[in-house]
Parts: C-alpha cells; structure tokens; sequence
C-alpha cells in the first residue's frame, strides 16, 4: 500500500475550514481514482513536546506510489489539488509514502 499524508497548518478560522473541508473538499477528494481509503485525524494534534503546528492532517490510502501519481494527475486529482487554496490558506504539507506491514 501506499499513502498521500496531507498535513493542514492551523487556519486563522477552525469553524471555517472544519465547514468548507467537510462540505466541498472531502467529496471532491473522494472522487480521486484509486483512493482505497480517506481518513482524518480527530482532536488536536500534538507532539512529544507539546502543540504541532498542524490542525488536520488526511490520510489516503491507494495500492501504489504509481497509483498516487496517476490520481493525480487524473482531471479528480487536478481538481482536488486546485481547491486546496480556496480553504488551506496557511499551508498544506503533502507527504507520498510507500508502505509495508511488519
């Protein structure tokens, strides 16, 4: 398997992201091809030294790195990418990582 970790900074308006995130972003994202599995974390994200910067971080799930990559560049993905600057206003840090069970 292999995952796109995308790691929202904190926004200047929670309500506003949590809203615009859940409402338009997830079910254009959801449309990506490939996508196996979409999660989100829940509460706030912290470190082993206290607050993280990020507010949210989604985790996609597909069957390859090859996978990610055409999703991406599939007409869903160009979507998904270019709505990331209608509500991701102080960054996004995307992550593409292959993965392996032990």
């Amino acid at each position: 398997m292999a995952r796109l970790i995308a790691m929202y900074r904190k926004p200047a308006d929670e309500a506003a992201f949590d809203r615009y995130y859940h409402e338009t972003h997830v079910p254009i994202a959801k449309k990506v091809p490939g996508l196996r599995a979409y999660e989100i974390s829940r509460g706030p994200i912290v470190t082993l030294d206290g607050s993280a910067l990020y507010y949210l971080i989604a985790t996609l799930t597909f069957d390859s790195v090859a996978a990610i990559q055409a999703a991406l560049a599939s007409a869903e993905g160009q979507a998904t990418a270019a709505d990331l600057g209608r509500f991701a206003t102080n960054g996004v840090d995307i992550y593409i990582i292959d993965t392996v069970a032990l």
